[in-house]
């Protein structure tokens, strides 16, 4: 079996990589610990980790990205620092120094940040540095982050800036453009920058994520359904995102990765999906991809915004909604009262998709989107990670039983 870097990277060995990597850099490595870790059985892993470094100019806390590959250093790992664990070379970097990320170390900072916003005239007057507070929303290293901006002074005036690689830049600018053109309330773009920056307006409303544990309804099934039929045709045209459901096996082996004992049970699983999934075509259908309700604003009982639009092209109307229910039936943390309001939502909606779609193929679909959330856990090293990939594993089987 190849060795993609995983053992090493979430192993105390990882220490010595990061000390070698930090000493060259200048610094002094004083603590260290795993923050994430994105695995790709047997070819590629990279992690991240939360580390405290003494500078000459003092302490400060750092964020280290690490690479390794199978197959060996490939890409942009070049644009990082090689290091060598025996055979193996790893690719390094000091965050927000990612090597596929041209412009997270402008949007990083306040005041490179001001400067991207007066270059591109995003507001009427120029802003300064200490004018901004940025907040990371999510960063997943080497493949896109992203961070709010807040403006003093412009109360309400909070942007998004998505931080890209450079060869799906103006893809994602494209898609903004066309669900705007076609009067789809997704947000409007303020800046687009050579070094793959995109800056959007906030939406109004507020999130679905937020709005599920409200005591009224925030929206209804039917208008969920309504906005993903209302994209228009030519996102039919575009590129094709495979579905959750074609990586299946991809995700039950990083599960089972992680959890050796799911292994028999998630082979079951996975063969259930796959085998009630076979045949059905791939669809044409304009839809979302990663449809659910942390990519929803909705005001007033209606839906009023839809986010990340990344990932539109032609599908299955299915597979949007089964993300949806999957999103919903894997909310984690949640009280008894929450619990109930978010339930009440999954058996007032579903009745409604299944009136869009086949009920089978919904559930079927949902469970493998649940497949692939559960490896998240343990990607961002949550204090009960196991705990919570095993009742995601426990939904995912629950739907396939109502349909196997």
């Amino acid at each position: 079996m190849s060795d993609d870097g995983a053992a090493f990277l979430a192993s105390a060995e990882a220490g010595d990589l990061l000390a070698a990597a930090v000493a060259h850099a200048g610094g002094d490595l004083l603590s260290w610990e795993l923050d994430h870790i994105d695995n790709n059985p047997q070819l590629s892993t990279t992690a991240t980790f939360a580390a405290l470094v003494a500078w000459p100019y003092g302490r400060r806390e750092e964020l280290l990205g690490v690479s390794a590959r199978a197959d060996g250093i490939s890409g942009n790992d070049s644009k990082a620092e090689i290091f060598a664990d025996g055979e193996r070379q790893m690719a390094v970097w000091l965050y927000p120094h990612d090597p596929d990320l041209p412009g997270l170390a402008r949007a990083a900072y306040p005041d490179s940040m001001a400067d991207v916003l007066n270059e591109h005239r995003v507001f009427p007057e120029k802003v300064a540095g200490s004018d901004l507070t940025l907040d990371m929303i999510g960063y997943r290293p080497r493949r896109r982050a992203v961070l709010s901006v807040d403006v003093a002074g412009n109360p309400g005036e909070r942007l998004y800036v998505k931080v890209l690689r450079q060869r799906l830049f103006e893809e994602v600018a494209l898609r903004h453009r066309l669900l705007a053109d076609a009067g789809v309330p997704a947000p409007v773009v303020a800046a687009e920058t050579s070094d793959c920056l995109l800056v959007l307006r906030e939406l109004p409303g507020v999130p679905l994520a937020r709005a599920v544990f409200e005591t009224v309804p925030p929206c209804t099934g039917e208008q969920l359904v309504e906005l993903l039929d209302a994209m228009p045709a030519g996102v039919a045209k575009l590129p094709r995102r495979p579905p959750w459901s074609d990586s299946v096996g991809h995700y039950g082996a990083m599960v089972t990765g992680a959890l050796p004992a799911t292994e028999r049970r998630m082979g079951w699983l996975v063969q259930a999906i796959s085998a009630g999934l076979a045949g059905i075509p791939a669809g044409d259908e304009p839809t979302h991809g990663d449809f659910h309700e942390g990519q929803l604003h909705v005001a007033r009982g209606r839906v009023v915004g839809v986010l990340d639009v990344d990932t539109i092209g032609p599908g299955r109307r299915a597979d949007d909604l089964a993300c949806l229910v999957a999103h919903l039936t894997t909310i984690q943390r949640m009280n008894g009262e929450q619990t109930e309001r978010v339930h009440r939502l999954i058996r007032d909606w579903v009745p409604v998709f299944d009136e869009r779609v086949d009920p089978i193929e919904l559930r079927l679909r949902a469970a493998a989107v649940i497949i692939s959330l559960a490896t998240g856990p343990y990607r961002g090293q949550e204090p009960d990670w196991q705990r919570e990939t095993l009742a995601m594993l426990d939904a995912a089987e629950a739907l396939v039983r109502q349909v196997a």
